[in-house]
């Protein structure tokens, strides 16, 4: 059966960062609904004022950040000691785990456009190693069909396997569908499974609904995906995991599963005991 639309989140402009000019998408209202996915932040700018003081030095604990940049560049570097830069058509997964200081500068370009996904931690991996991996574009596949072009950013697609979390078997597809075309996914029927309009309108469930880009679209659990294109055709971002299910409490840019366990984070940021490893 075809997944059906469920809910629509349209993102709001906000201000992140060090003055970063962003959408906010998914947010505390949207945590159980979207579970495990947290929190969506898209970036879409032609002018680098928006965007280049960045996000200096800031903690993260008990999620994973995936940051994907269609377009531009952003410089990184952490409390591990690494370093890189994401560059466009790539991405970064990174393990906040037990606790890590990281931050995030975009260089000026053009055209930054990109967005950050944090995926929540099961309980008892919330205070796993930190981590991360580069996901550089030769790592991404990209399938080329009838009536449109998937990009495999993470999980499997057609027997193509993409990046792979340490944590939460997540999919994440770039997918474009070319005007008036049809596309069709098979999907987990116990997964969450939304997309991201980047740009274009499509029809998803008999109804060609007026939902505007930069919109989340949260799908029913079924067996299956279906989209077919308006006349401008659709670039949508596609994200799938299975739900973790269980208390969500959270505080900036760190996620626990009590109360307690959050103060006692704050705590340790506070006595410069944060950093585990």
């Amino acid at each position: 059966m075809k997944r059906k639309v469920v809910e629509t989140v349209k993102g709001l402009p906000a201000i992140d960062g060090a003055g970063v000019h962003l959408v906010r998408v998914l947010g505390n209202n949207t945590v159980y609904k979207f579970d495990p996915f947290l929190m969506l932040d898209a970036f879409d700018s032609n002018n680098p004022a928006d965007y280049i003081k960045g996000f200096p030095m800031h903690p993260h604990r008990g999620i994973e950040t995936f940051t994907y940049l269609m377009k531009g560049r952003i410089d990184h570097e952490d409390s591990l000691g690494h370093k890189g830069t994401i560059h466009s058509g790539e991405s970064q997964w990174m393990t906040g785990g037990s606790g890590i200081l990281h931050q995030e500068m975009p260089q000026p370009v053009d055209h930054l456009l990109g967005l950050q996904l944090w995926i929540n931690l099961p309980r008892n991996e919330k205070m796993t190693a930190p981590k991360y991996f580069e996901i550089t574009a030769d790592m991404i596949k990209t399938v080329e069909e009838e009536n449109a072009s998937v990009s495999i950013v993470a999980g499997k697609y057609k027997g193509h396997q993409g990046a792979k979390g340490h944590h939460i078997d997540t999919t994440v597809l770039d997918i474009t569908v070319k005007p008036d075309g049809e596309f069709t996914i098979s999907t987990d029927p116990e997964a969450t499974l939304f997309i991201y309009i980047v740009d274009g309108k499509g029809q998803f469930d008999g109804s060609l609904l007026p939902i505007p880009r930069k919109t989340a679209v949260l799908f029913s659990k079924d067996d299956e995906f279906y989209v077919k294109a308006g006349a401008e055709g659709i670039h949508f971002i596609l994200f799938t995991a299975r739900p973790l299910g269980e208390p969500i409490v959270w505080g900036g840019p760190i996620v626990m599963n009590t109360r307690e366990e959050l103060m006692e984070a704050f705590t340790e940021l506070s006595e410069g005991t944060f950093i585990k490893n």
